[in-house]
């Protein structure tokens, strides 16, 4: 299952990235997520992430169902990419690409999951299980969560950025 959910966001792409990438202030960013804890630093300085996000119900945050996951992320910041390998709970072996592209109106931001998970699921068969497992899991949970998760990202930004200028001094921003 590939999946993509991506956003126009009228700010620079620098800023958009170093929001975002700060995974671990995310649940003072992000009202639907619960808890962002650190388990672990790898040598190449990736971190090994536990993560809990609610999935948004009717259009409310925080109110649904909590998803909880565990993965290992990066960032890239030569090519304004945030990485994520999910390691544990249902969605184990999800590959996670957030692409940050600066366009003439700020940024577009797209989140790719690309996800294949062998779980067989007895009354259905082995096929059908390992499609259906993928399908249900990004219809009801990731493309939720991730849409909710841009559109908070837009807000900020654009909030922070406020609006466009003509005048040729780079912005600062006081929170990197």
């Amino acid at each position: 299952m590939d999946s993509t959910v991506s956003i126009e966001i009228a700010a620079p792409a620098e800023l958009v990235f170093r929001l975002a990438r700060d995974i671990e202030r995310w649940p003072a960013l992000l009202p639907h997520y619960v808890s962002v804890r650190r388990v672990g630093r790898q040598d190449d300085g990736a971190l090994i992430l536990r993560m809990i996000a609610v999935r948004p119900t009717f259009g409310l945050a925080g109110v649904g169902p909590p998803v909880a996951w565990r993965a290992r992320t990066w960032a890239e910041p030569d090519g304004l990419r945030l990485r994520f390998r999910h390691l544990g709970g249902v969605t184990a072996g999800m590959d996670v690409t957030w692409r940050i592209e600066p366009t003439a109106a700020g940024c577009h931001v797209a989140i790719e999951h690309v996800f294949r998970r062998r779980l067989p699921v007895p009354f259905l068969g082995e096929q059908l299980g390992d499609e259906l497992l993928p399908a249900f899991v990004d219809r009801f949970f990731t493309r939720p969560i991730a849409r909710r998760t841009l559109a908070t990202f837009q807000a900020l930004a654009e909030a922070i950025a406020g609006p466009a200028t003509s005048d040729k001094a780079p912005r600062t921003y006081p929170f990197t």
